[in-house]
């Protein structure tokens, strides 16, 4: 076929059709960029139907990356929530206990995907002391260091870095973790209620959901201040757990949700 026909063939067929996923990064690029984006427009430009992107601004919306707004998306509203070192320095002692009880529920030779949060980074220490030989996937650059050098291999993910989180997120983060099955996934979370967890820092949410998708045995990581909370996006359901590792034991509403749902409860006690 000669250059003048290639061309005639492409002008005919149109535009290529980006995947699902190279769609949504291009959203988020663009949002970026300008405040705000019309579903209409991304649509020409994808040469795909409205309904696509809005499918594409409701599962990022979904996860928090981006707010809903009339006709389009716009970048998530930054409510004040506190920085990963702001919360690491609160409430050292729960955060101890619960990663130290975690850890030990890490077999040697288990794979185990670990997300980013102040308890997580104690459970990493915990198992970087314990010397549990486990192989670790994680999106925490401070879990990576942490744990780096007690076990035989850590898998970092790629993706968008989050300064005030030291962890990355968005749609290669969760490309690179959907590869992987394993046999335990450890989370945190920013509320814990009837309704299951809930996350307000912007992107993590999906990348639970993905973890929890692709692992085994689901153990949430939580300290007691924050039963009750609902952030920004849901997590998940609570059957989606197997397991909270938590500092004290909940109580009412929340305690017969989680035996509704045969969640068991693992309490750090104090020594």
């Amino acid at each position: 076929m000669s250059n003048t026909e290639t061309q005639d063939f492409n002008a005919e067929i149109g535009p290529v059709r980006l995947k699902k996923s190279d769609r949504r990064r291009q959203i988020l690029l663009e949002l970026k960029l300008r405040p705000h984006v019309r579903i209409s427009e991304l649509a020409r430009r994808f040469n795909v139907s409205t309904e696509t992107v809005r499918r594409d601004v409701d599962a990022l919306s979904d996860d928090g990356l981006i707010s809903r707004a009339h006709g389009g998306a716009s970048a998530p509203a930054q409510g004040h929530y506190p920085g990963l070192d702001e919360r690491t320095n609160t409430h050292v002692e729960e955060r101890e206990r619960i990663g130290l009880k975690a850890a030990e529920l890490v077999q040697d030779g288990e794979t185990v995907m670990i997300d980013s949060g102040s308890t997580t980074i104690q459970l990493a220490r915990a198992l970087a002391f314990l010397g549990t030989q486990c192989t670790v996937i994680t999106n925490s650059i401070p879990v990576a260091m942490t744990i780096g050098h007690g076990v035989p291999e850590v898998l970092l993910c790629p993706g968008e870095y989050l300064a005030a989180e030291s962890a990355v997120i968005g749609t290669e983060t969760l490309e690179f973790l959907a590869r992987f099955n394993v046999d335990r996934c450890m989370i945190g979370a920013s509320g814990l209620s009837s309704e299951g967890p809930s996350e307000t820092v912007r992107g993590f949410a999906a990348v639970k959901r993905m973890m929890l998708s692709r692992a085994t045995k689901r153990h949430l990581l939580i300290d007691s201040r924050k039963f009750g909370r609902k952030g920004l996006a849901h997590v998940g359901e609570m059957a989606d757990l197997n397991s909270i590792v938590v500092d004290a034991r909940p109580k009412g509403d929340l305690l017969a949700a989680l035996d509704g749902a045969e969640v068991e409860v693992i309490v750090a006690q104090k020594t």
